[in-house]
């Protein structure tokens, strides 16, 4: 008897688009339908994010994207994370009085990446104009897009703020100074103006690829940058701090004029015949290549997939990777990342070891010859950070609303056989104040890095902060075959590692291990401020009934009981060896929509 789903899967051989909002899937469907391939289609539905989940990215954000190429026949990894300014020295930061950088405001800022990298996308990748992938995300903020309910909770939480504080985001986010209602059509005047401005200059140009060269143009070097320098300079803001006061951020016109997004090759592990695929150590991506490492020693066909032993030694597996994540993780053209032991056999053989059948309450990274400092002096940090007494929030945070920001999601599969799979994040409404003649925000990438000296992930003027965008694509016996992802912050990897196992060892399709429970621990440091952490946590969806939590608990674990359908925002889009195409988007707060035929 077929296993009941929320929904069915997706299923067709002309093209799948899978995203968190159903508006911004079905655009990157108009672009399949018009012609266009996947990275057209990926483009498209980008941009229309932005528009209509502003409290999860904008234009001022960054975004990985793994890209499978049928041309190319390779896995590529499309950077689009910026670094830090120049001027975002640790030096400058303590004399602010900080001894961690603000998960809001304008300190937290880096480079701005997303639009470059999405450009990048569109000209090497894609097929169509840049006028075909904008013109929709131009018509929503033109013509209003009925706001989501979050989005709406968000403003209304922050309207005081936005009226007393940052009064250029209260131009754009509260229309005739009222908070907006959840439904009701919304418009972004000022961000479509923006982009009216850029199509008109970048289409002074003939040619497709000019074009598109002159977009890039125009947002790094010309009246966008102008803009963002100009604001920069002039304005001062209260911020996520704990201190009193105002500060500027440090960004400036010559750090977006020597901007470009980057392609690298991507990392991979072998996983019982399948080939994952995720970003360097500039992102958090090799935690679940290492979690596959150490859960390769264990017989997990022979257990329940939401029962409490799949459950535990998927926790544990992941808090030892955490570990190392803390410990190791960085921008590789800044500091030099073992990455090579941490995914080798005989380390993970030794790691495994450390995972008993009760539930660990210790950070554990591994040991690394000729990392021993680097390792103790990066617990010593952690240690002073401390230990969180209200709960680390599984999304970003903005702090001083305390209401949670995320990220959102993309995989598309075209009928060529191109994949795409990227998780656009940063430039959120709530984290950073709207620049007025742009009516757009930069990132808060920045809290992710320390103000410690000598860490992999100590904050240097061109170095990435180590982000947790991560998204995911996998070969099955060498043919490019699983694009998935999930928003999430530091859970993204936790969400989509029981999902990919699911499809592995379970047999089930994309929408039930969609729809199964999912679970994950804070046990490790957050990769936002104020950076804490909770020892043997894990938040478990009640979905799994009393049984199980019951026997969580019985095994040591610090459970947190999450109502049903909360956990979690996973898409995913699958091709088979015969063509066919399979999609499912998760129903968890009901936005997030496959669409295929």
């Amino acid at each position: 008897m077929p296993t009941f789903t929320t929904r069915p899967e997706i299923t067709g051989t002309f093209g799948v688009v899978t995203s968190t909002h159903w508006i911004a899937s079905a655009v990157g469907m108009s672009m399949l339908e018009r012609g266009g391939n996947a990275f057209d289609a990926a483009v498209a539905t980008g941009f229309t994010l932005q528009i209509v989940e502003p409290h999860l990215n904008g234009p001022g954000g960054d975004l990985p994207a793994i890209v499978y190429s049928a041309a190319r026949d390779r896995v590529e990894v499309i950077c689009g994370q910026g670094p830090a300014p120049a001027k975002a020295t640790i030096a400058h930061y303590l004399s602010e009085g900080l001894d961690l950088i603000p998960g809001s405001g304008l300190l937290a800022t880096v480079v701005p990446g997303a639009f470059d990298a999405w450009m990048l996308l569109l000209r090497d990748y894609g097929t169509l104009s840049l006028r075909d992938v904008l013109e929709p995300s131009i018509h929503y903020a033109e013509q209003g897009h009925p706001m989501l309910a979050r989005v709406a909770a968000t403003i209304a939480d922050l309207t005081d703020f936005f009226r007393e504080e940052w009064p250029s985001s209260a131009a754009v986010w509260l229309p005739d100074g009222q908070a907006p209602q959840a439904g009701h059509l919304f418009r972004n005047p000022a961000l479509a103006a923006t982009w009216r401005r850029l199509l008109r200059e970048a289409e002074a140009v003939s040619g497709r690829e000019a074009q598109i060269e002159r977009a890039r143009e125009v947002f790094y070097r010309g009246f966008i940058a102008e803009a963002i320098d100009r604001f920069f300079r002039t304005t001062e803001v209260r911020d996520g701090s704990d201190l009193d006061g105002r500060h500027k951020g440090v960004l400036s016109g010559d750090d977006l004029a020597g901007y470009s997004a980057t392609v690298e090759a991507p990392l991979t592990y072998d996983y019982h015949g399948w080939t994952v695929a995720k970003t360097g150590p500039w992102g958090q991506g090799p935690v679940l290549l290492q979690s596959l490492a150490l859960l390769k020693g264990f017989d997990l066909c022979a257990l329940d997939p939401s029962g409490p032993e799949f459950i535990h030694l998927v926790v544990e597996a992941m808090k030892l990777a955490y570990a190392d994540r803390e410990v190791y993780y960085g921008d590789p053209a800044f500091s030099e990342v073992p990455m090579e032991q941490l995914l080798s056999a005989a380390y993970n053989d030794e790691r495994r070891q450390l995972m008993s059948d009760r539930a660990s309450f210790d950070l554990r990274p591994g040991r690394v010859a000729g990392y021993e400092t680097q390792r103790e002096r990066t617990l010593a940090v952690i240690e002073a950070t401390g230990i969180s007494e209200k709960g680390v929030y599984e999304p970003t945070m903005a702090h001083l609303a305390e209401r949670p920001g995320d990220t959102v999601h993309i995989d598309v599969i075209d009928r060529w056989g191109n994949m795409i799979s990227t998780t656009p994040s940063g430039g959120w409404l709530q984290s950073s104040p709207t620049i007025p003649e742009l009516g757009l925000q930069m990132n808060s990438r920045g809290q992710m890095f320390w103000l410690t000296e000598g860490l992999p992930a100590s904050l240097a003027p061109g170095r990435r902060p180590r982000t947790t965008l991560t998204p995911s694509l996998a070969l099955f016996e060498g043919r490019p075959a699983l694009a998935f992802g999930t928003p999430g912050g530091d859970q993204q990897d936790q969400w989509q590692l029981p999902f990919f196992l699911r499809l592995v060892h379970h047999g089930l399709n994309l929408q039930e291990a969609i729809d199964l429970p999912l679970f994950h621990t804070t046990h490790f440091p957050a990769s936002f401020y104020p950076r804490q952490r909770q020892p043997g946590h894990i938040m478990v969806e009640k979905s799994v009934g009393a049984t199980t939590l019951r026997e969580l608990r019985k095994l040591g674990h610090a459970v947190e009981e999450a109502e049903e359908w909360t956990v979690g925002r996973l898409t995913g889009a699958r091709r088979e060896a015969d063509g066919l195409l399979k999609a499912a988007a998760t129903p968890r707060l009901m936005q997030a929509y496959a669409v295929g035929r």
